[in-house]
């Protein structure tokens, strides 16, 4: 089947403090790194061969996955100096590629968590005859997204920057972030320079003529962008909502890696992740949340849809809801953080000494 390219090179920035040390692609979701589960899918749609487009922390890559075997993959990785945007990082890689001119290349970006029917989207692109093809999905507000709307045999019409006015919202699909290309069209984008697929190459493509083909498959899919985002997408994964065959054990309520201690009272529930060697202590509840590894949640803490960082430790009696706490960093006992509240890594917050809450 074909080869394959992910875009792994953003910083992140959304999703700080998570992205100060580990690139966004290699936080870990259901207990492995996010990028864990898109090379696996990818694997099991009979892609063999993937070229990483790394940027930030680009040494970050190599030494977790090496070079694919132990995943049945050939991966290769290349680094951009600099920033060169979504389609001068596939133009940067176009050596790399084994592809012939004709023969399709799938394209994901590397913070998409879907069910996306990799094989559908390959079978569409050849049966079609398509220069590129994308995978769109429907959005029930579309507001924040680039609309992509289609004609009665699926093929792209135009592609809209996000809806102001309720007139501008002519379709609900959106860029789903999936593509297949010709590797000619890979080799037509202009090299050593930025270039954004979204912004100039398919607005040109379709300004010469070419093929552009949408699939839609709404089936499961989160832009893991946010904070907010990732914690859920972790806890899909671990409930099974969404589908991926390298989350390392059965799915269901909760997911506790090995090395790690659950007090036999504690209440772990909504797809929570516990990571090996954290400790949770006695009578603690944690709801659709990721502990990661190393961390110490202390008896009596509460803990709901939050993200806690590496050898964080959370103080007893604590009470999280929406927050994010980096690595290394420490919430004293009886402290209350709501709302999106983020503590960058290593930070240290004393004892009975926040309650920030919405309702206040």
């Amino acid at each position: 089947m074909t080869e394959a390219i992910l875009l792994v090179g953003g910083k992140g920035t959304r999703l700080r403090p998570l992205t100060v040390h580990t690139p966004k692609p290699m936080v870990p979701a259901a207990g492995v790194p996010f990028l864990t589960h898109q090379l696996a899918r990818a694997r099991a749609a009979g892609v063999e061969h993937i070229v990483l487009a790394t940027s930030y922390l680009a040494e970050v890559f190599e030494p977790y996955f090496g070079d694919g075997s132990s995943l049945g993959l050939h991966l290769e990785y290349v680094t951009e100096r600099e920033p060169l945007g979504t389609g001068g990082a596939i133009r940067n890689v176009a050596s790399h590629l084994h592809s012939g001119p004709d023969e399709p290349v799938l394209i994901f970006n590397g913070d998409i968590l879907t069910g996306l029917d990799i094989r559908a989207l390959v079978d569409t692109h050849a049966s079609c005859g398509a220069d590129v093809s994308l995978h769109l999905t429907r959005v029930e507000d579309p507001r924040a997204f680039g609309l992509v709307p289609t004609d009665d045999d699926g093929r792209v019409t135009a592609f809209l920057e996000k809806p102001q006015t309720p007139e501008e919202i002519v379709t609900d699909q959106i860029n789903a972030g999936a593509y297949v290309f010709n590797r000619s069209v890979i080799d037509a984008i202009p090299a050593g320079r930025p270039v954004s697929v979204e912004r100039e190459t398919f607005p040109g493509l379709l300004a010469s003529g070419a093929h552009l083909q949408g699939m839609v498959d709404s089936t499961y899919w989160l832009d893991l962008g946010t904070p907010q985002a990732f914690v859920r997408g972790s806890a899909d994964l671990v409930l099974g909502r969404a589908p991926s065959p390298a989350v390392p054990g059965r799915c269901g309520d909760r997911l506790v890696l090995d090395g790690a201690e659950v007090a036999s009272d504690a209440k772990l529930t909504g797809g929570t992740v516990v990571g090996a060697g954290a400790v949770i202590g006695e009578g603690a509840r944690i709801e659709g949340s990721t502990v990661l590894e190393g961390a110490v949640v202390e008896p009596g803490a509460q803990i709901h849809d939050s993200l806690i960082g590496a050898r964080a430790h959370i103080g007893a009696r604590t009470v999280l809801a929406g927050a994010v706490i980096g690595d290394g960093a420490v919430i004293g006992a009886d402290n209350e953080l709501r709302d999106g509240v983020r503590v960058w890594c290593g930070a240290r917050i004393a004892e009975r000494s926040i309650r920030f809450s919405s309702d206040e």
